[in-house]
């Protein structure tokens, strides 16, 4: 589902963050600006998701992978 949000959601906009580190006013975070930049590599954006956080795409492979493999093990399950 959140992947889900981030496709359909704009690009640049000015979202609400949950990070403690960001909402504490601290500037550095290894994972602030991953979902902008998930955000901006689904609308095609590259250069600036590649910009935005240089783990964007190995994140983007893990997460889809895992979502195959518990689809996978949830279709098996439904059919014990």
């Amino acid at each position: 589902m959140a992947l889900i949000l981030l496709a359909i959601s704009t690009p640049g906009a000015n979202h609400f963050t949950l990070c403690p580190l960001a909402n504490l006013g601290i500037t550095w975070c290894p994972g602030c600006g991953l979902g902008r930049a998930i955000t901006y590599a689904f609308h095609g954006d590259i250069k600036q998701a590649q910009a935005l956080h240089w783990f964007v795409f190995p994140a983007l492979a893990i997460l889809l992978f895992r979502i195959a493999q518990l689809s996978k093990q949830f279709i098996l399950s439904l059919k014990n």
